[in-house]
């Protein structure tokens, strides 16, 4: 896989509203600065700076002001990181002219459809978020964002129980539908977020 920025590697994450990409963002991001990687982050939103702004809290000390930014896409989330993502990429090479030693950009869409994927100008390597509470049947509908992501992760499965999904179903559904793998998450506690850390070191980093 080679890599669009320079000595960067790009990894975008997309998902509808609600299935946990922040709360990812905020899982990884301080497991990322434990393995010795210094992290930028973009969080893409339609008409506010609210993530940005959160996760820049949420790293004090531990990342750069500078190193966490939000763009806002407008109406249409998608356009941010797919037909044109030229906003995205910029940001991209502001951090890298303040930080030329980067070795990591994690990018975060704003929340979208199904059928939202990333430009491969924009990510090297791309996760697609969705949670049991939008229904257990969201892989089996097959959306290019579930199907062509190169790792699916299937969050918030606590929700299970109380939502009435059957997360067996899910993942099923989830190994028929994909060529590629897939990970569960419940990132209130952690638990596999260190399989999606794997799955990055192997799929872009390359250790």
């Amino acid at each position: 896989m080679s890599l669009t920025h320079r000595d960067v590697a790009t990894v975008g994450i997309g998902g509808p509203v609600g299935s946990g990409k922040t709360s990812l963002v905020s899982e990884l991001v301080p497991e990322l600065r434990e393995r010795g990687l210094d992290v930028g982050v973009i969080a893409n939103d339609i008409l506010t700076q609210e993530d940005a702004d959160a996760l820049r809290e949420r790293f004090a000390g531990l990342v750069p002001k500078d190193l966490v930014a939000g763009v806002e896409t407008g109406a249409c989330p998608h356009t941010g990181i797919r037909e044109d993502p030229s906003m995205n990429l910029a940001q991209v090479d502001d951090f890298l002219a303040e930080h030329p030693d980067l070795d990591l950009v994690l990018v975060e869409s704003g929340g979208d459809n199904l059928a939202a994927t990333f430009n491969p100008e924009l990510a090297d390597y791309s996760l697609y978020v969705i949670s049991v509470a939008e229904g257990e049947d969201i892989p089996r509908k097959r959306g290019p964002g579930v199907v062509e992501c190169d790792l699916l992760v299937i969050n918030k499965t606590d929700l299970a129980p109380h939502v009435g999904a059957d997360l067996d179903a899910m993942e099923r559904d989830a190994e028929a539908v994909r060529d590629g793998p897939f990970v569960t998450t419940n990132c209130k506690t952690g638990e596999g977020v260190e399989d999606v850390l794997e799955h990055i070191h192997k799929g872009v980093l390359f250790a």
